[in-house]
């Protein structure tokens, strides 16, 4: 029987997407499920809805819940990872109220700048807990990180626990396949792409569409003529605040297509946030102060939804899009899937350095994870990666090392923050920030924190 351990459970909607895909695999169905996380009141409305998904689909899979992370771990095959250190409240509201008081504004804050410097702080320790649990009972287990900052993340995990067997699983690809038909009023399944990159920053090489002639039409120039026209991008429910001119602006710029939001990306560069213009900020829709919007509306709309879980006889399932059952069903059953998966490089993208997480295609069988060697990106896409990956590396190296002075160092070299401030602003900012965040950082960030003029060790 295949064993999954989902480790921070308490997000209900969440596991009830990756659960519900889990149980509708037939060589999954059965499985033994194992919830897991700190707060008992949301583990429990966890395990509610995904009793009454596993009793409405009639499947014979086996489910348990407990706060204690090493027993949900013996003998897991797959362990699922989506926590947020500190929540909303109060990391997310200091890692935004903070820098907005030295002029330096966000929209997102979870994966590059500031904002997913400290996340990164905050989430890694909890990480290596993890792999230390597996380590001792679970070894041979596939971790699926689904935790931001997700390259910060995995490049961590593999620095300190190499033989922990990983992958990092985001949605931004498949969520801008869906974006992009939409913009073109064309069929999803008549489309095949070629991405990669980092997290957030990967880029479709090649972006086509099946014609009924059975030859192939590069979409890229049809999405350029659209958005010179204004014809596209097209206004939907899910980007209202967030127009994904950013995006578009990029493509005409570097020539590809980017896979993550434009309110996402507006904060990993230096040109769209920019102090004294506002004009920048209209003109691209830059939904400034974003993530903490949507978490107060996603709290306001998960009370409602959590009551008519528990007043529901049966709960609808449907696929989620998500990447979780499919690459675990590809390895139980040995039939081979594709998905996009964060891994070490290794090589996979040559213009970037190796041991950096990337984003690439991987065959995903009996055999594991195999990434896709991609060679070379184009030298504009590399450069701007770099800038990024700069800030990544930096922010490991902190970690591992226990050194405070490499987390100043990697708030200096943030292309976003650099912009914005200077460096006695960052110095300023970042030792407010770690004074702030207190308990829910590791004691070494709090020594040493006013460190301007000592030496490097």
């Amino acid at each position: 029987m295949t064993k999954i351990a989902f480790i921070g459970a308490g997000s209900t909607v969440f596991m009830k997407n990756l659960i519900g895909d889990v149980l509708l695999k037939p060589a999954l169905s059965s499985s033994d499920i194992v919830l897991m996380d700190i707060d008992p009141a949301r583990l429990e409305e966890s395990e509610l809805v995904a009793r009454k998904m596993i009793r409405s689909l009639g499947v014979t899979a086996r489910l348990s819940a407990t706060t204690n992370q090493r027993e949900a771990l013996v003998g897991a095959d797959f362990v699922i990872v989506a926590f947020q250190i500190g929540g909303y409240e109060p990391c997310t509201v200091t890692d935004f109220e903070i820098p907005k008081k030295y002029g330096l504004r966000q929209t997102i804050a979870d994966t590059l700048g500031i904002g997913g410097i400290m996340r990164g702080l905050r989430t890694v320790p909890h990480l290596w807990k993890i792999c230390e649990d597996m380590r001792a009972v679970c070894p041979g287990a596939v971790m699926l990180q689904y935790s931001n900052p997700m390259a910060i993340n995995t490049w961590a995990v593999a620095e300190k626990y190499p033989d922990i067997k990983q992958v990092g699983l985001c949605h931004s690809v498949t969520n801008t396949v869906r974006e992009l038909t939409r913009d073109l009023e064309i069929p999803r399944d008549s489309v095949r792409y070629q991405v990669a990159g980092i997290n957030h920053v990967a880029f479709f090489l090649s972006f086509e569409q099946r014609l009924k002639d059975g030859t192939w039409k590069n979409l890229l120039p049809a999405l350029r003529e659209g958005y010179l026209a204004g014809r596209i991008p097209k206004p939907n429910e899910e980007n209202k605040r967030c127009p994904n001119k950013v995006r578009y602006e990029m493509m005409m710029r570097l020539g590809y297509f980017v896979t993550e939001s434009s309110e996402h990306f507006a904060e990993y560069t230096p040109w769209f946030i920019k102090q004294g213009r506002p004009d920048q900020v209209a003109k691209y829709g830059i939904p400034l102060d974003e993530y903490p919007k949507r978490c107060i509306e996603q709290v306001a709309a998960w009370k409602e939804q959590a009551e008519d879980f528990r007043n529901a006889d049966e709960i609808v399932v449907e696929e989620s899009g998500e990447y979780a059952a499919t690459l675990m069903n590809a390895i139980v059953t040995g039939k081979p899937s594709v998905i996009y998966g964060n891994v070490i490089n290794n090589g996979a993208i040559s213009s970037l350095p190796d041991r950096c997480a990337v984003e690439v295609p991987c065959l995903v069988d009996a055999n594991g994870i195999q990434p896709t060697v991609i060679g070379d990106l184009p030298p504009q896409l590399t450069a701007l990666i770099r800038s990024n990956i700069n800030v990544q590396e930096l922010t490991v190296a902190a970690l591992m090392e226990e050194s405070p002075q490499h987390i100043f160092h990697a708030a200096m070299m943030d292309p976003h923050t650099a912009s914005e401030l200077d460096l006695d602003q960052i110095w300023a900012m970042t030792s407010e920030l770690l004074e702030a965040h207190g308990d829910w950082l590791p004691n070494w960030t709090r020594s040493g924190n006013s460190n301007y003029g000592e030496a490097a060790e």
